[in-house]
């Protein structure tokens, strides 16, 4: 290592205590995290591209400093989908510090995986206090049943008023008005149960009735509409 004539004509002062660095709270543990091997515990971030006109949810299950398992949802950017469909091959088996610095190919999901490597090494995770962490496919209990993403899509007009169309439960099917013209419930159909059904030979017109519900006061509405016509 070279150093400056300055730095050599120095007086060497002993440092004093060095304790290292402070523990952070990781799978029910307190450690003082000193190499990427250090890192252990599953969370959850959100990026952005430049633009701002997509946007991804990452969740990652980190052990010993590997990515074991990882989760990409996108949403807002028809290319996002290809670009997860390549990062769900290449984040596992790699290290967190790899992963920083692996390109993602969107720009969404290599924030998503900026704000991630902050939060675990910060000891933010969402398993920080969980004792031995969570297992491998904890990743998965996001989706709920039928594997879908929760996603929430609503549309609505000055002139028109809202349109529900993508609840947590599902596809809006219906919305339910009352005398006033407010939406009071909604039928939905659930799309990951219902293709489950399909999946398992169940008639596609029985399955639909199986999946669908509603939400509210929809058996009160005195009109109901489809919100992507009416």
């Amino acid at each position: 290592m070279n150093y400056s004539s300055e730095v050599e004509n120095m007086h060497c002062i002993a440092q004093g205590p060095n304790h290292g660095p402070a523990p952070i709270p990781q799978e029910g543990q307190w450690n003082q995290v000193r190499q990427v091997t250090d890192i252990n515990g599953l969370t959850h971030g959100v990026g952005w591209c430049a633009p701002q006109q997509g946007a991804c949810k990452l969740t990652l299950n980190i052990k010993k400093g590997i990515i074991e398992e990882a989760l990409v949802e996108t949403v807002g950017c028809t290319g996002m989908t290809h670009s997860a469909a390549m990062a769900s091959e290449i984040l596992p088996g790699k290290t967190i510090l790899e992963a920083l610095n692996v390109d993602l190919v969107c720009d969404a999901i290599n924030t998503a995986m900026r704000e991630l490597f902050l939060q675990i090494t910060y000891g933010r995770s969402q398993s920080a206090f969980s004792e031995g962490g969570l297992l491998i496919g904890a990743g998965l209990e996001d989706l709920g049943k039928g594997l879908r993403s929760v996603t929430g899509t609503m549309y609505g007009t000055n002139l028109k008023g809202p349109r529900y169309l993508e609840m947590a439960e599902g596809y809006v099917w219906e919305v339910g008005l009352d005398e006033n013209d407010e939406i009071c419930g909604y039928k939905f159909v659930s799309l990951g149960r219902m293709m489950d059904m399909i999946k398992d030979g169940m008639d596609a017109g029985e399955a639909l009735v199986e999946a669908t519900g509603t939400y509210g006061r929809f058996g009160d509405a005195v009109k109901t509409i489809d919100p992507r016509k009416e």
